[in-house]
């Protein structure tokens, strides 16, 4: 349990809880022996107004003096002050021989030197000081001095007042405070315990939230508490890490699927091929003609590998972007020059169109180059003869539009939004698969280079009538897209 996190945020606020508590008795016990000093003080003071009211040094002839005390010993109020200045007194000569004390100073409560007493009667301040009788009883003492009514001559006056109730009432709250910090500790601890137990529970929750997470549920997520805190940013964190998990789980899968489910078939053609070949082959015309047809077959197989090893480092982050200052205007339209001969060869008219006439911004030339290399394959492939394709581009300020359109066969709308999948192969009329032989990866390229730069692409087709790619790219960079955000299509129905 000692090295649970619940047990060590307990021994932490314990620890504070009884450090605050200490801290805090120190400082009332500070004060309160401070005000019980200035109390003292403030008695002491009045009681020494009382016996410069109530006393007086007098001349007796023959350079004689004598303290004289002048009070009403009938008027109760005069007697009961004088008997407290007289409880704890103590008056010398000039000399510092003793003239009158208490009983206290008898008893053997220590007394000022001569030479002490001297000093005092010089000074113009009333001297303080602490001292104890024989029985350990401390004193607050104030020692000042008395002039004659002539001013000839000073008397040393002593008083006092015992401080044992004050010593007793701070040794009563020294003891109580003694006692209350172990109670607090006791207390502390198990309130700390509690609280830490609750603060905890949501974390707990998380753990074995991720406890259920696996490779067959990863699309499991945590609640947030909506509070705000910590604890959710926590829980958000997580979410985003189990997202990115299930993201490269599902690269991972669909990567497995992909060429588990393209290779086989290939794989059995090429296997049947040459057991064929062993069979059937009579001479050497037969066996080259089948290592033939079993190499082209083994050369579309290591195209598939190696654009499916391509695609699969490009949406795992792996093949970074080039980037560069490039005019988009001036790189287009030489890349669409060199499809004019394919374009001619399908009798189909391909036309650049210059909207704006710069559109400079960073991007990576080469994926830009196959980004539009696979729309124009795609559209001299779909587009009949006597069709028509445009690639413009336009300068929209922040964004660069580039916009490819064909008149071709166009694309139903139940097989728009699964056009980027990999391998997906829209079917012919009749429910075929189209004749023309291709990897079914182009578009995936497509998608992944736009997404790549932050841009996005708009697809709309019409059967009978055409499609057009519309993709959008920031001119300065941005935030890379998500593969949702990043793809959009949308049907135009006739």
């Amino acid at each position: 349990m000692r090295r649970g996190l619940r047990f060590t945020l307990t021994a932490i606020y314990t620890g504070l809880f009884t450090l605050i508590l200490a801290g805090v008795s120190l400082l009332f016990r500070q004060n309160l022996v401070s005000n019980l000093d200035t109390q003292t003080r403030d008695d002491l003071e009045q009681n020494w107004t009382i016996l410069k009211g109530y006393m007086r040094i007098e001349h007796e002839g023959d350079g004689a003096y004598k303290p004289i005390w002048f009070f009403d010993q009938e008027d109760q109020e005069e007697a009961s002050a004088s008997a407290r200045v007289k409880k704890t007194y103590f008056i010398a000569d000039p000399t510092g021989k003793a003239v009158e004390m208490s009983k206290a100073w008898e008893e053997g409560l220590v007394r000022d030197s001569p030479a002490a007493i001297k000093k005092v009667l010089a000074s113009n301040q009333a001297q303080w000081r602490q001292v104890t009788d024989s029985a350990g009883v401390p004193y607050l003492i104030r020692a000042s001095y008395v002039a004659s009514e002539d001013n000839r001559v000073r008397y040393y006056v002593a008083i006092g007042q015992s401080q044992a109730e004050s010593a007793r009432l701070v040794n009563r709250f020294t003891l109580l405070c003694l006692a209350l910090i172990p109670f607090g500790m006791v207390m502390g601890f198990g309130t700390g315990w509690i609280f830490a137990g609750r603060a905890l529970k949501p974390v707990l929750e998380i753990a074995q939230a991720a406890q259920r997470i696996g490779g067959s549920n990863l699309s499991l997520r945590i609640p947030a508490h909506g509070t705000g805190d910590e604890l959710d940013y926590l829980i958000e964190t997580f979410n985003q890490m189990i997202q990115r998990l299930e993201v490269s789980f599902n690269q991972v899968r669909q990567f497995s699927t992909d060429v588990s489910h393209e290779l086989r078939t290939p794989i059995t053609v090429v296997r049947g091929q040459l057991e064929v070949a062993l069979m059937t082959a009579r001479n050497e015309e037969d066996f080259r003609e089948a290592i033939e047809t079993s190499l082209g077959d083994i050369e579309r197989l290591s195209q598939i590998v190696r654009a499916l090893l391509l695609l699969s480092q490009a949406e795992t982050g792996q093949v970074v972007l080039q980037k560069h200052r490039l005019d988009l205007v001036e790189m287009l339209e030489t890349h669409v020059d060199q499809f004019q001969i394919p374009a001619e060869g399908a009798d189909v008219y391909l036309r650049f169109q210059k909207l704006s006439p710069v559109c400079e911004g960073e991007f990576d030339q080469i994926q830009l180059e196959r980004m539009i290399s696979n729309l124009l394959t795609n559209a001299i492939k779909f587009t009949p003869a006597g069709g028509r394709i445009s690639v413009s581009v336009e300068n929209l300020g922040d964004t660069a539009q580039i916009v490819v359109k064909d008149t071709g066969r166009g694309i139903p709308a139940k097989h728009l939004p699964h056009i980027f999948d990999r391998f997906y192969r829209v079917p012919g009329e009749k429910g075929q698969a189209t004749p023309e032989k291709g990897l079914g990866l182009g578009l995936s390229f497509v998608a992944w280079i736009v997404r790549a730069h932050a841009g996005t692409i708009d697809v709309q087709s019409e059967p009978g009538k055409g499609t057009m790619f519309t993709i959008r790219l920031p001119l300065n960079g941005g935030t890379v897209a998500s593969g949702e955000d990043a793809v959009t299509t949308r049907a135009v129905q006739g």
